[in-house]
Order: structure tokens, then C-alpha cells, then sequence
């Protein structure tokens, strides 16, 4: 028997004002993903049929701050439909905002938060099954260190939930409960219309709140059980600070993961991955490494201390750094070493190419095994355009060169120390640019006697 459909409603209207930007909140990143990102990502794992997003009007507006946003729907979550709430009166009020979502869908819906970035698609699952098992409506809660703020979740004996007393009207030994609400819910699609139905705004803050969902359906004698999830998994974000905070729990998950796998990294505290980092096995990284978004390094690589990788390819056996930097576009093949004080950028070293100190290369392709010596330039930009740099195979760059884009060495050609390369250099040739040495004997003690310097 298959799984029932799942719609997924993801809230994301509110405006975050803590965070004091003028970008959503939800935009925010966590390892170089918005958190919106990473929610929707979970979302689509956990088998999602169909996505609702809530947005506040100003994001479904055409305008540079939301830029972003749309660019993220368009190229990840075109399938997403989105629905406007009007004004933030509550999650019940958002989860009517995508009611049209609603008729016609039969199956189990999730509604979750476009900010708890931390949320696996496990527990969604876990939800899930809930609902199936013995639930018409499942809650995620979670155990709290120190539940002040949180809404406790009541449990009767046979352990269902009876209610959400939030903390200003709980009494003093509701307060004393440490299992609290998510805010996360998992509905038969069926129940949550009606439920819907009948919350009302008849509170003091005159908002429709979801929560009341569980003494509505107690009410209708419908049964509401209760999962747990970890605490920091649905860490909701509303503050910078609480940003880093998931910041730190996600690079943490991350290097347990990355070191579970294979990879041997000597201080992990000091290694940043991005969301999409991919770690082979036998490679090594030393501390103080930075991976960017776009970066995928192959077995038996290492990766020396201070570097930084963006948008790079690293094949099997490759040295990288210390102190190197790739830029995007850089693809090294195997066996490729890239030393101190090197950037690459748009460029492809075939295997075993050599680039071990203070050189620039860009918009350029290095032959096998060529060796490129310290101190060289490819000369790629022009001030209006970009051009393209070839050196062939076993070709040898001497130190201190600059290589004019357009330009092709030829395959095992020497270019001579200090050497401006303007043109192109036959395979297997020799050129040098520079002019004759010139010796003055005695000239440096007759210029020091002359300023009665001995």
C-alpha cells in the first residue's frame, strides 16, 4: 500500500524584525544556504507531493531586497505555490492564507517554519507515521532546557495531548512542564479543514493561532498525539545571535559527518563546510579551512591549513595550500598541486600540473605535469574583456613570468625567468624576454664614497 500525498504548508510571512535587515528572515543563511532553503530542501525529501509556501506581501513583490527570494524559487522550488497572508494575525491565520492549497488535496499535511533551518526529513517522517498509527493530528515537541517562553504541551495519562497552555496562561505546575511545542503539526488533511473552520480570534491579541487546532479536535473527540524531536533540531531563528548559534550546530553535525565518512580533519572546530560540500574519503584537511558554496573534493586529497575553496573541483590526490585560494571555476585533475599564496579561477590544471607558490591563474588551461614557477601571471584581463591562457603539456613557466592573454605555449616549451610572454611559443621552444646583464665593478664602494657612507 502506498504513502498517503503529503502537502507540506511552509509559513515564512514573518518580517523578522530582530534581525534588523531588510531581507527576509528566512533568507538568512546557514552554512551559505538561506534557512528557507534548507527547510524547502527537507521538505522535498521527506517526500513532499505538493508545497505551499506563506509569503508577506512585500516578498512576493518585484523589488532588489526580495531578488534573492525569487531567485532561490525560481531555480530550486519553481513547484512551490506561494500565498500571500495580508497581515501577520497568527499561525492560523497564515495556515488559511493557503487554504485553496488545502481543497481538493486529500492526504497529510505538515505545516512547519521557514526558520528552523535544523529540521530533519526523519522526523517529518516520524510525524507521519504518527498520524497513521493512532493520531488525527500529530504535534512535534521537544524537551527544554529551560522551557521559559515556550508553549508546554499537557499530556492525559494514556498519553495523549489534551492542550497548549502558552506560559502566560499556564498555571504554576504547567509551568514546571518541560516538554514544549515546536509549533510543527502534522494533520489528516480532512481534520485541518475542519479545524480551520472553527479558530476564532477571541483572545486577547486578536490573532488566529493554530494551537487552538487541539482543544478544537479534542472537543470533536478526535485524537491528538505528541512526537519528540531534539531541542536545538527545531531551534527556531529570530536574532543574529541565534543565527550563529545554528551556524555552530550545523558545522558541528557537519564535520562529525564528514570525519564518519572517511575524512581526517585535525581541528574540526576550526573547519567551515557549506551546505553543499562534498568530502571524499582519505582526505585530509588541516585547520583553518574555509569551503564555500560549490566545492567537491576527491579521495586522498589535502587540503593544507588557511585555505579558502569556492566553487572548485579537487580530483583524488590533489595538495592544496596552505594559504591557497580557489576561486570559482577552478577545476584541478588528479595528482594536481596547488601551493602557498596561489589563487586559481576559471581555469583547469590537468593531472599532475604544478603550481606550488605566489602565482595568479586565471581564465587558463595547464597542460599534464606542467610546472609553473613563482611569482607568474596570466595576464587575463584586458579592462574590458577576459582571454583565455593555454600552456601545454610538460611545459615549464620560470619564475617571476607574465603571460598576456590570448596566448599558447606549446607543449614542453621553457619560458625563461622574468620573461613577458606576448605571443604564442612553439612546442618545445625556449623564450626569454630580458635585458642584458650588466656588471660595474667597483660602482657600489665609489657610490657609498661619494655619500661618505663606508
Amino acid at each position: 500500500m502506498s504513502d498517503p500525498s503529503l502537502l507540506i504548508i511552509c509559513l515564512a510571512a514573518g518580517k523578522g524584525t530582530r534581525m534588523k535587515s531588510r531581507k527576509p528572515k528566512v533568507m538568512h543563511a546557514i552554512a551559505g544556504y538561506p534557512m528557507l532553503g534548507h527547510v524547502l530542501s527537507v521538505a522535498t525529501e521527506a517526500g513532499a507531493d505538493e508545497l505551499a509556501l506563506v509569503v508577506s506581501p512585500d516578498m512576493s513583490e518585484n523589488i532588489p531586497e526580495m531578488t534573492e527570494f525569487h531567485a532561490l524559487m525560481e531555480s530550486q522550488f519553481e513547484n512551490a505555490t506561494q500565498f500571500v497572508q495580508p497581515r501577520q494575525l497568527g499561525t492560523g491565520d497564515a495556515v488559511k492564507a493557503a487554504r485553496t492549497a488545502l481543497e481538493g488535496f486529500e492526504g497529510e499535511v505538515v505545516v512547519l517554519f521557514g526558520d528552523t533551518p535544523l529540521l530533519k526529513s526523519s522526523t517529518i517522517r516520524s510525524l507521519r507515521a504518527c498520524l497513521r498509527e493512532k493520531a488525527s493530528i500529530a504535534v512535534l515537541g521537544f524537551n527544554a532546557k529551560n522551557p521559559s517562553g515556550y508553549g508546554r504541551l499537557l499530556i492525559d495519562e494514556g498519553g495523549s495531548l489534551i492542550a497548549i497552555r502558552e506560559e502566560k496562561d499556564a498555571s504554576l505546575d504547567e509551568k514546571s512542564v518541560t516538554l514544549c511545542n515546536s509549533g510543527v503539526f502534522a494533520f489528516r488533511s480532512e481534520t485541518l479543514l475542519s479545524v480551520l473552520d472553527k479558530i476564532n480570534n477571541q483572545n486577547a491579541n486578536g490573532e488566529y493561532y493554530l494551537t487552538d487546532a487541539i482543544e478544537i479536535a479534542r472537543r470533536d473527540s478526535l485524537p491528538v498525539q505528541t512526537i519528540t524531536a531534539e531541542e536545538q533540531e527545531v531551534l527556531g531563528i529570530n536574532t543574529r545571535a541565534q543565527l550563529a548559534n545554528a551556524e555552530a550546530i550545523w558545522q558541528n553535525e557537519k564535520r562529525r559527518s564528514a570525519m564518519a565518512n572517511g575524512a581526517t580533519l585535525v581541528a574540526p572546530e576550526t573547519v567551515y563546510f557549506s551546505y553543499d560540500t562534498q568530502i571524499g574519503r582519505d582526505v585530509l584537511i588541516e585547520p583553518h579551512v574555509i569551503f564555500a558554496t560549490g566545492v567537491r573534493v576527491g579521495d586522498g586529497a589535502v587540503i593544507r591549513s588557511f585555505s579558502h575553496l569556492e566553487k572548485a573541483v579537487i580530483d583524488q590526490d590533489c595538495i592544496v595550500g596552505p594559504f591557497a585560494r580557489l576561486r570559482p571555476g577552478a577545476d584541478l585533475g588528479r595528482g594536481v598541486r596547488i601551493g602557498n599564496f596561489v589563487e586559481v579561477k576559471e581555469s583547469r590544471l590537468e593531472e599532475g600540473a604544478k603550481v606550488n607558490h605566489l602565482t595568479y591563474i586565471g581564465d587558463t588551461h595547464v597542460g599534464a605535469r606542467a610546472n609553473i614557477g613563482a611569482g607568474t601571471i596570466t595576464c587575463n584581463y584586458d579592462g574590458y574583456s577576459k582571454h583565455r591562457t593555454i600552456i601545454g603539456d610538460g611545459a615549464f613557466i620560470g619564475s617571476n613570468s607574465s603571460l598576456v592573454a590570448p596566448v599558447t605555449i606549446g607543449n614542453g616549451a621553457y619560458v625563461g625567468s622574468g620573461t613577458v610572454v606576448t605571443k604564442d611559443v612553439k612546442p618545445d621552444s625556449l623564450v626569454v624576454t630580458r635585458g642584458p646583464l650588466t656588471e660595474k665593478e667597483d660602482w657600489a664602494a665609489k657610490f657609498r664614497n661619494r655619500a661618505g657612507r663606508k
